[in-house]
């Protein structure tokens, strides 16, 4: 058996409130909820992240796209076609 790693965390009331008051209404223990919320979270920054990526990575290909076609001759650009 493995033990799982624990994190204790402070909440401040507000935070502590709103978790209790999800938890009663999904009916599961504030722990579990708290868990869950952490991941879903952590699922969404890892998207976000991804997202970020892609949309640098797509920006630096628009720019090399564009160099090359300002390269090109504008003959060269009629056999392209």
């Amino acid at each position: 058996m493995r033990a799982m790693p624990r994190l204790n965390l402070t909440l401040d009331a507000d935070t502590f409130t709103r978790l209790n008051r999800h938890a009663r209404q999904a009916g599961a223990q504030r722990a579990t909820l708290a868990r869950s919320l952490l991941r879903e979270a952590l699922e969404r920054r890892e998207m976000m992240e991804r997202r970020r990526k892609l949309a640098v990575d797509y920006a630096a290909d628009q720019k090399d796209v564009r160099e090359l076609l300002d390269d090109l001759e504008p003959g060269e650009l009629e056999v392209l076609d």
